[in-house]
């Protein structure tokens, strides 16, 4: 079950991946997916922390698909950020990063 937002020190906010993305023609064909590089560029840009942080560790644990509303969630401690992505009440994306 999907955690609440409102869980101690815990942040959200909310990204839809568009029906036509670009990435939805090749990745794959007939099964579009987005990318997991793609889904954890997403969270850290909406997060605030964009490319610049050092991947500590992701996780990806379910197919995001073009459409998805996906729930970024991330809470700060220090240089280190723990960031899930959840679709519905599925777990897509579990990781930890350090900011520079």
């Amino acid at each position: 079950m999907k955690p609440s937002s409102a869980e101690a020190g815990w942040s959200s906010t909310l990204h839809r991946f568009d029906d036509a993305h670009p990435t939805a023609a090749g990745h794959f064909p007939g099964n579009p997916i987005i990318p997991g590089a793609l889904l954890l560029d997403h969270a850290l840009r909406a997060i605030g922390i964009g490319g610049a942080a050092e991947v500590q560790v992701a996780k990806f644990l379910r197919p995001v698909r073009p459409g998805d509303a996906v729930s970024i969630r991330w809470r700060r401690d220090g240089a280190l950020t723990q960031v899930e992505c959840w679709v519905e009440d599925e777990r897509a994306l579990t990781g930890v990063v350090r900011s520079p």
